[in-house]
Parts: structure tokens; sequence; C-alpha cells
């Protein structure tokens, strides 16, 4: 018998995600955006829609796109998305549908932020939804880079080892 996990990436033809876990694409408009064309210098769709499941053994290591991305709670554990603003103010988010515990099933990553997810329960997943406006488009997305990030953001050294790779 297949894991809710397996039945999850079957029925919603889900693939291995760069920044860790497993998503497929949901929605894109068919419009185009033109906008900064330093920026995005082919426009945007106007919005992008994918599923991400994040396993607990798992984690989505930090990365910055440049757009604002809205997360949605399906199924599964609550999240914690962790933040590091372009000012390096570190923060977390926590996404679930225990509202009583201080979650919220809709959180907003703003454009720019470097940030990675965690699933907060063990031997566990998160189903949710990203929505991406302009589009997304893999050219605005970047992983980050450890020493990079470390040397940037000294203060932040145990997060950024936890959700970066080697």
């Amino acid at each position: 018998m297949k894991s809710r996990t397996e039945q999850l990436i079957e029925h919603l033809n889900l693939q291995p995600h760069p920044e860790g876990g497993f998503y497929t694409e949901v929605y894109r408009s068919d419009g185009i955006i033109e906008i900064d064309e330093d920026e995005f210098p082919d426009g945007r769709h106007y919005s992008t829609s994918i599923y991400y499941l994040l396993e607990s053994d798992d984690q989505s290591h930090f990365h910055r796109i440049k757009s604002d991305e809205i997360w949605h709670h399906y199924e599964g554990s609550p999240l914690t998305i962790h933040l590091i603003t372009p000012t390096g103010s570190y923060r977390t988010l926590s996404l679930g549908k225990n509202l009583e515990k201080g979650q919220k099933p809709q959180q907003i990553v703003p454009a720019g932020y470097w940030f990675g997810v965690t699933v907060e329960e063990q031997d566990s997943f998160a189903l949710c939804g990203c929505a991406v406006s302009p589009g997304f488009d893999f050219d605005d997305f970047e992983m980050a880079d450890r020493s990079d990030l470390l040397e940037q953001f000294p203060e932040h050294e145990e997060i950024i080892k936890k959700l970066t790779r080697e």
C-alpha cells in the first residue's frame, strides 16, 4: 500500500524541485505583462501557481525569486517559512491551519527575500500551493550559496547552515 506522500506525488504528477521537495505547475496565465525591462527583459506571465510537497526529512533550501510568492496550506504538517530580508533581518512565518497556535493557512514571501521552508512535525509531510505574480520563471530563481550568505549574514549562521547545501 502506498504512503500518502507517494499517492500525492503520483496523483498530482509531482517532480523533484531544485530547492528540495516536489512540485508541478498547475497554472500559467496566457497573458504576458511587460514590466521593468532590466529586471524582466522578456516580460512575465501575469501569474503562475504550483503544488509543492515537502517531507519532514527534507527542506526547501534558501533561495529567492524576483516576485512575491503566496503560500497556501492544503494538507499535512504545518510549515515554518524562514526569511532573511534584504536588510539582513531574520524572521519566520507559520503556515498551517491551527490559528490558535499562530499558524495561518496563507502566507506571503516578499520578492527578493531569501527563504527556505521546514516541516514542523516529524515523520510527516505538507502539501501546499504557491502562487507567484508576476509569474514565476526559472530565470528569476536563485539558489543561495552557503559561503556568500554566511559572509553577508554571519549572525544567522545556524539557520543558514541548516537550509543551504555545502
